[in-house]
């Protein structure tokens, strides 16, 4: 998957904000047919999500775009799938995921709408929302060939804070634990680590402020639910010129250094080597990748 900084929310029955979030600057969108929707506009956002997906993808191509459907306790799953598993669709948003076998559930359907509609190649962005699902985190991250994400939520409100029952402080003290055990499943699966929720719209400071502990914990992306966030979340997300050019330096002088046969060097104040190269290296490479996302660097 690539390395989504921003992946922005918008209820799939509010058809006024799709163009909004197409042009928001996110790196991808999510069309939520889950919560946000009332059950009885729920078929006609289906048929919204659909044409505006073909829609988007051709007018913002580098855009990545999802679908959360319903959960697959409600039954609606399937529907919802057959209707958004077209053309341009980048990945489903899979809610209340609680075991590995609740993936394949996921591949099961996914293979046969794929099949119906001529696509390939549709991912997971997974968020873990329950409790079964932090205690299998580890196994649903690894279950699925299209698991490219997963999400080490924090929310003040949503699913998450219910299922674990914790009283949400802006530090995140609370959900410190549940957050690092996702991130390193997510890790060890070579999966995109993304976190979430910053519920309050105005606040864009203490959106600042939150996004930055999440970059420092090791996530590198997350979840959104205003156009005002994207910018904030972007840059936090987004390696700066002077970082840029200290990793390339330090990369620089360890490769001269081991061509001159010194498994160690001094790189500026601070002692250097091969692992330090190898962490520069990988870096580096994600600033690659960030390049060829919607918006670039």
């Amino acid at each position: 998957m690539k390395p989504y900084r921003t992946v922005l929310f918008v209820p799939a029955h509010k058809t006024s904000w799709f163009d909004k979030a197409a042009d928001s600057g996110a790196d991808a969108v999510c069309f939520d047919l889950e919560d946000s929707v009332p059950a009885h506009l729920k078929a006609g956002a289906r048929d919204e999500v659909e044409a505006a997906i073909a829609r988007i993808a051709a007018s913002h191509p580098a855009m990545g775009l999802f679908v959360r459907p319903n959960s697959l306790a409600t039954g609606l799953t399937g529907l919802d799938l057959e209707a958004t598993v077209k053309p341009g669709l980048t990945g489903v948003f899979a809610p209340k995921v609680n075991t590995a076998t609740d993936v394949i559930r996921y591949d099961t359907l996914l293979d046969h709408f794929e099949a119906r509609a001529g696509v390939r190649g549709v991912e997971y962005i997974i968020p873990v929302e329950t409790v079964h699902g932090i205690q299998n985190c580890a196994e649903i991250a690894a279950a699925s060939r299209r698991v490219g994400a997963m999400i080490g939520p924090t929310a003040e409100h949503a699913d998450i804070a219910k299922a674990v029952g914790y009283e949400w402080t802006p530090e995140g003290l609370e959900s410190l634990y549940h957050r690092t055990r996702i991130l390193l499943a997510t890790r060890a699966a070579d999966r995109h680590p993304l976190t979430a929720l910053w519920e309050r719209i105005h606040d864009l400071e203490g959106l600042r402020e939150f996004t930055v502990r999440g970059r420092r914990m090791g996530f590198r992306g997350q979840i959104v639910l205003h156009p005002s966030h994207v910018p904030v979340v972007n840059e936090v997300f987004t390696p700066d010129a002077a970082a840029i050019d200290f990793y390339r330096g330090l990369l620089e002088t360890y490769t001269a250094a081991e061509a001159r046969g010194d498994g160690a060097v001094m790189y500026g104040d601070i002692h250097v080597d091969k692992a330090h190269a190898d962490k520069a290296e990988e870096w580096l490479a994600r600033v690659d990748s960030l390049a060829e996302l919607n918006g670039s660097l």
